[in-house]
């Protein structure tokens, strides 16, 4: 699966793709992704992709201007309740206090709400983790009532609270990009269709009267605005 929009391309995290992802996991750039200490093995990687290779759990690597810059997820789906838990790590320091990590976010919440028609998004932050936070309030998201003095807060995201609350970012994030970025797109691919992903997505499209263009062996295609 690829998703692009706002200059940001989302490509589904694949099998060729591990050793890298470990890498950066690894690394002292990506320090919040594992434990401290905590070394990724191939095969504990490998045991990870296993656990996430499914229509549960969309992992993606997150693209801009042509370099991989981190990761965003939107996992723990549950395709009745249409609802999911979401997060994002950048291992590329530069872009965190920038608005890039927000347009990532857009694209994925975006084809959550409009086209999945998703009922709520989720996501967990550390209490200390002040840039998050100011980005994840930017985007709309409140604060789960109970969880204001835990260490990891719960925020909740509705569509409704999207278009009102995280309005503002929106018309920035359409004023930041070129007009030659164009339209956005979402892009199934055929081992989307292996994992059973696309299947369970064309399926909720077609329930929303939404039907994407079929491009033959290369996948199907919904382009949006």
């Amino acid at each position: 699966m690829k998703i692009c929009k706002y200059g940001i391309t989302l490509n589904r995290i694949r099998k060729e793709d591990l050793e890298f992802v470990r890498q950066k996991r690894n690394s002292e750039k990506a320090e919040n992704l594992s434990d401290p200490g905590d070394e990724i093995t191939p095969d504990m990687q490998q045991e990870w992709f296993d656990g996430i290779n499914n229509s549960e759990n969309f992992y993606f690597i997150i693209e801009y201007r042509g370099v991989k810059i981190g990761m965003l997820n939107n996992k723990n789906i549950d395709w009745e309740a249409c609802a999911s838990e979401t997060s994002l790590f950048l291992w590329d320091k530069s872009y965190r206090e920038t608005i890039v990590p927000l347009l990532a976010s857009l694209c994925m919440i975006e084809i959550s709400f409009y086209y999945l028609n998703w009922n709520a998004s989720y996501i967990r932050i550390h209490k200390d983790n002040l840039n998050a936070i100011e980005n994840t309030v930017k985007l709309g998201y409140e604060i789960t009532e109970g969880k204001e003095i835990v260490e990891s807060q719960l925020y909740f995201l509705t569509r409704e609270l999207f278009e009102t609350k995280g309005k503002e970012i929106q018309q920035e994030a359409r004023s930041y990009i070129e007009k030659k970025s164009g339209e956005g797109y979402l892009l199934l691919e055929p081992f989307d269709y292996e994992s059973g992903i696309a299947q369970k997505i064309e399926n909720h499209f077609t329930e929303s009267g939404i039907y994407l263009h079929r491009k033959g062996k290369a996948g199907s295609r919904l382009y949006f605005r």
